[in-house]
């Protein structure tokens, strides 16, 4: 594998070679080498300008009581071990990113800033990256309830065009990968350990030959697993993702839970909980935590990816613990609030959408609505033969020919007021 010397210098300093005669050496830290990459900038200095000359010239003025210059010597001098590795992994088909490269996720960037890993390491379609997706995130151990509903959650976002973004384990992550992609989906598995042997498994090879997925790490790709790791790569899967899903928790433990808990306080993406009868669960502690209930059953998976939700805890409670299905939530009764003003929605969508068809986030942008609330009006107005619904992308259109006035007057008389 042929590296740029600035790759090259930017690797010796942040990755753990395990073969290195200097292995006891512990590379920079995603947050030392921040601080170290600021001063070399500030100093218009490049990580291969370490290469050039003494290095004790080089970095004269630079003081840090963890980063020291005997501790960048030393790293410095891993170049043989490194080109060792580096040949290996090209021959399985690995590539590597750092920050300055184009194609690291600017969404890591700007969620995780200086935590973001200096360099990533990977195999397959680098441009599924920045898509988005949702994440699905559980336990190694689920149930096979839990199991079944991941799977058929996996095959239910293929369909509807998300990507999934996981964790590649055994249980709840493998499950959501492999049926979002047997449904001819797209996923992003953040691997802790063994991305290197991954990379070359039967159950994902062909995914990645066909670029539907690809597969990351942040961590040296012949790592054994490690608890550390495992905790820190959760962080990756949420900043990856547009919205994400917790199937299986344990309280107060594990990934699964300190994943959900640091999404929960950085509010990287809403966090939908599935619902659950195992009073050992931590799903519901993870619900007055902040994060909601999975709706027990969804027809559009737009509704979960709003900013905002609209019935925090109210869209369905534990006992519930069907699979998820084709049908949406309970439509609100006349009596319903929010009935009402989906009736002043009727109005406005009618008078915005009769020869243009738009996207639920052009709506939902110009009625200044979450787009969960949008969705569901969306949804109703489908059913009730007002709004057309066109794919590819998916689009809304108020129905050319349906009687607006007529509409309106069966649906109310609310319409008179200027609300929305």
């Amino acid at each position: 594998m042929t590296i740029e010397p600035h790759v090259q210098a930017v690797m010796l300093l942040t990755v753990t070679i395990s073969d290195s005669n200097t292995s006891k050496v512990k590379p920079l830290s995603a947050i030392e080498w921040a601080r170290f990459a600021i001063w070399l900038k500030d100093h218009k200095l490049e990580p291969s300008s370490l290469f050039a000359g003494d290095l004790g010239d080089q970095l004269s003025g630079w003081s840090d009581s963890k980063v020291t210059l005997p501790r960048l010597e030393m790293l410095l001098q891993r170049g043989g071990a490194l080109a060792v590795v580096l040949e290996k992994w090209q021959r399985a088909g690995l590539w590597v990113l750092t920050r300055s490269d184009p194609d690291y996720p600017e969404r890591l960037k700007n969620r995780l800033r200086a935590a973001s890993s200096p360099v990533l390491f990977g195999s397959g379609n680098k441009q599924l990256l920045n898509k988005g997706g949702l994440a699905v995130i559980g336990s190694r151990n689920a149930n096979d309830e839990d199991l079944t509903f991941t799977s058929n959650l996996g095959a239910e976002a293929a369909g509807q065009g998300y990507s999934i973004i996981s964790g590649g384990a055994r249980g709840v992550d493998e499950t959501a990968m492999l049926a979002a992609l047997e449904g001819e989906g797209t996923c992003v598995g953040i691997l802790a350990d063994s991305l290197l042997r991954s990379t070359s498994s039967a159950k994902f090879r062909k995914y990645i030959m066909s670029n539907d997925l690809v597969l990351l790490s942040p961590f040296n790709p012949e790592a054994g697993f490690n608890v550390g790791h495992a905790m820190a790569r959760n962080r990756y899967i949420y900043a990856l993702s547009d919205a994400a899903v917790v199937i299986s928790s344990s309280p107060g433990k594990g990934g699964t839970w300190s994943g959900a808990i640091e999404n929960l306080k950085s509010r990287w993406v809403p966090l939908w909980i599935k619902n659950t009868v195992n009073p050992n669960s931590g799903n519901p502690e993870l619900v007055n935590r902040g994060a909601d209930w999975l709706p027990k059953d969804i027809a559009d998976l737009n509704v979960i990816f709003s900013e905002v939700s609209e019935n925090r805890n109210k869209l369905s409670s534990p006992g519930d613990t069907d699979t998820v299905s084709v049908s949406i939530p309970e439509t609100p009764s006349p009596s319903n609030e929010n009935y009402e003003f989906y009736r002043l929605f009727l109005q406005k969508i009618s008078a915005v959408a009769v020869s243009d068809a738009l996207t639920s986030d052009e709506i939902a942008e110009r009625f200044e609505i979450a787009k969960g609330q949008i969705n569901t009006w969306l949804k109703r107005g489908v059913d009730d033969g007002v709004i057309r619904k066109l794919t590819l992308p998916v689009r809304y259109q108020w129905v050319e020919g349906v009687n607006k006035e007529q509409t309106i007057k069966e649906q109310g008389s609310l319409f008179d007021g200027n609300v929305i």
